[in-house]
Parts: structure tokens; C-alpha cells; sequence
């Protein structure tokens, strides 16, 4: 298969996932000044003024992300609507309150332990029993946590299996929109045309899947067009399937060059969430996300003037040594304390259960079924890369 063929060699190329230096040091430099202000403006071609302006230290990116008002999502519209529709990621207030009514109601508790069930569990189980099946080594990433939260989307789209691979070449594509706009977009109608069908079906006879749960959602008689429906459900695959296959991926890394770590989870299952919690804090897939500045204002004593770009640096905030001792170290014992993978405030990470649920499961069934995990000796260490998006590109193990 040539690497344009492949979901895995495309998906890392457009994200850049050759780039192997840590951004951390780099963070930590210059994390004291909370928000780091920097003029771009000799990179301008037509001599205009362009400064940036990043929240880097928990303190500001908290202080950004919770403030909807001063600092808006709407820049998100230029570069996701075209090829997304318009979703939840660039909505504002009072509209995003309305919307995210309507979508929270896919993730209630309920539907979460029969998505579990029927769903997760299943899709975990034949991955991991076909890596058992294969001999007593494996690549974590391409065998297991690439393909299964896709999977699991299918799963909850209720898509025919037979439309799986076409699927999940479309989501790949669809998710490099930032490298190649016109074949984002045009995955992003091949999508629709998948989609669509499924959404007509769930409207003439409801079932238990996502659709169906889009379909009957409810808020103050407010309903969910077609259309709104496919724009959420196209959302899903960058919002959710690809953070947690790399949340995924880079928490296993943290276990497994820990072994006494790995260890003490596996004996415990009781520290499972914490060890989910804790991996996202320190390699969280995704570094930074944006916003407008709405406002003149400040942030830690920062002067932004309105209509300014924002970067929100959510690696950094996560490794401030202000609110975590050894930032930079992975332990899965340290003293819980929330993190900001997630982000925080309005727009805080509608999947955010669904992920930990997948990343639980993923955990459970790996230590039932591949007893003695660890990394593989004649293999080279995993190393997670990447300067927007995180994760590893490998993670070979070996087990009795």
C-alpha cells in the first residue's frame, strides 16, 4: 500500500508528526510572562502590523477560556465552516448555550453504558484479541489506537460495516483540512452523501445510535436540522476520534517507559482514571487552540487590544510548575488536579466522558488479554511528536 493510500502515513503527514524536539523547554522558557506578546510584523508582505499574542501559564489560559464574552470562537468559521458546516466550535453565546444544549443530550450517562456495551467494549475486544492472535508483538498505534475510536464512531453512527474503510479514509482527509483544503472539502461531501441516508433512516425509525439521539433532541422546541445533524457528526471525527486515539497513544507511552507505573495500574484498576487524567495532562493531543479577542482588555496584566488573535497554548498551561510540581514528569500518583486538555468554560469538551470511557476500556482489555506488557527491547523507544497535534507514531510491545 502506498502512503497515499494509507490512512495512518496521510493522517501523519498532514499533521506534521515528523517533528520529533519537545516543545516543552521552549514553553517553559518563557511561561513567567503568562501571556507572551510577539511582533510578527517584518513577516508581513504588505508591511501591515501583525502581533500575536499567547496565553502560555495555566493562570491566563484559564482565565481566556472562560471568558466567552471577551474572547470569541468565531475565528474557528474562516477555515472549519467550509468544510465542516457551521458547528458548535465557532458559536458564541447566546447561540452555543442553545446549540450545546441540544448536542450535550448525545452524551448523557445513560447512552454511555449501553455505547459501552454494545459499542466500545466489542470494538476493543477484536482488536486486542487480533493482536493477541498475531504472535507476542505488536504496534500499539496502527494495530489498536488508531483504528478503534474511529471505529467506534461508525459504531455510533450505526454505518453499515461494509462502509468502514471508506469512512475512515474520508475522516482522515477530512481532519488534514489544514494541509490540503480541497480534499478536505471534498471528503467533507462524500461524507454527507454517507451520512445522509443514515440520518433519513433514524428520522423514519429511531434507534439507540448517535443519530437517532440527534434526531430526538429537544431544547425549549428548538430541534436539530439534516444538515446541523452532519455538521455535528462530521465534528465528531477531529473532536473525537482523533484526540482520543492520540490521548490514547501518548498515555500508554507515559505507562509503559514507566513500568512501575504500568504496574501499579494494572494491579489497581482503581487508578485508571487517574492515570487517564494524568497522561492528558502531560501529553495532551492537541497543544492549542484560538480566539478572538472581542475587546481592548487584559490577561494577567497584559494589554490585548479588540480584534486581536489569541493563541491558547494548553501544553504549557498543563506543565506549569506553579500548579504542578515536576510538571514535566509523567506519574500517574501525583495529587489529582484538574488540567485543561479538555479546555474549560463554555466550550469545554463535549466527549469528554465518551474519551475516558474508550481510553478505560482500551486499558482493561489490554491488561486481561496481553499479560506482561511492555515495551519491545529490539525496538526503538516510542517518542511522541508534533507541534500542534500530539502523539507517537509507534509503540512497540511485547507480551507473554
Amino acid at each position: 500500500m502506498g502512503n497515499d493510500d494509507d490512512p495512518f502515513e496521510r493522517g501523519r503527514q498532514a499533521m506534521g508528526l515528523s517533528v520529533a524536539d519537545s516543545p516543552y523547554p521552549e514553553f517553559a522558557e518563557r511561561r513567567h510572562e503568562n501571556v507572551i506578546v510577539e511582533d510578527l510584523s517584518g513577516l508581513v508582505a504588505d508591511g501591515g502590523r501583525l502581533v500575536v499574542y499567547t496565553a502560555a501559564s495555566y493562570e491566563a489560559v484559564f482565565e481566556v477560556l472562560r471568558d466567552g464574552k471577551r474572547f470569541s470562537s468565531a475565528g474557528y468559521a474562516e477555515v472549519m465552516e467550509p468544510v465542516l458546516g457551521r458547528t458548535i466550535l465557532q458559536m458564541d453565546e447566546p447561540e452555543h448555550h442553545a446549540y450545546r444544549s441540544l448536542l450535550s443530550q448525545v452524551f448523557r450517562r445513560s447512552a454511555m453504558d449501553g455505547w459501552e456495551h454494545d459499542v466500545v467494549r466489542p470494538i476493543v475486544d477484536a482488536a486486542v484479541a487480533d493482536i493477541a492472535a498475531g504472535g507476542n508483538t505488536a504496534d500499539l498505534v496502527r494495530q489498536l489506537t488508531f483504528p478503534f475510536p474511529i471505529r467506534v464512531m461508525a459504531g455510533l453512527l450505526a454505518l453499515p460495516e461494509d462502509r468502514l474503510g471508506e469512512f475512515h479514509r474520508l475522516a482522515v482527509e477530512l481532519i488534514g483540512v489544514e494541509v490540503d483544503v480541497e480534499r478536505a472539502g471534498k471528503a467533507s461531501a462524500e461524507l454527507a452523501d454517507l451520512l445522509r441516508p443514515v440520518v433519513d433512516a433514524r428520522r423514519a425509525d429511531p434507534g439507540d445510535d448517535l443519530v437517532s439521539v440527534l434526531v430526538r433532541a429537544d431544547h425549549e422546541g428548538q430541534r436539530l436540522t439534516d444538515e446541523e445533524i452532519l455538521s455535528f457528526c462530521r465534528l465528531l471525527l477531529p473532536a473525537g476520534a482523533e484526540t482520543t486515539y492520540r490521548s490514547a497513544s501518548n498515555l500508554l507511552v507515559g505507562l509503559l517507559i514507566h513500568p512501575d507505573q504500568l504496574d501499579a495500574v494494572r494491579d489497581d484498576r482503581g487508578l485508571i482514571p487517574q492515570a487517564i487524567d494524568e497522561g492528558l495532562r502531560w501529553e495532551p493531543p492537541l497543544l492549542t487552540i484560538f480566539r478572538l479577542a472581542t475587546e481592548d482588555t487584559e490577561v494577567c496584566g497584559v494589554p490585548i487590544p479588540a480584534g486581536s488573535g489569541v493563541v491558547i497554548n494548553l501544553g504549557s498551561a498543563n506543565h506549569d510548575e506553579r500548579r504542578w510540581d515536576r510538571p514535566d514528569e509523567f506519574d500517574v500518583l501525583r495529587p489529582p488536579q484538574p488540567s485543561l486538555s479538555f479546555a474549560s468554560g463554555p466550550h469545554t469538551c463535549l466527549g469528554m466522558h465518551l474519551a475516558r470511557m474508550e481510553t478505560r476500556v482500551m486499558l482493561e482489555t489490554l491488561f486481561d488479554r496481553l499479560p506482561d506488557l511492555r515495551l519491545d527491547p529490539q525496538s526503538p523507544p516510542p517518542i511522541i511528536t508534533g507541534r500542534t497535534f500530539r502523539s507517537p507514531t509507534e509503540v512497540n510491545v511485547v507480551f507473554a
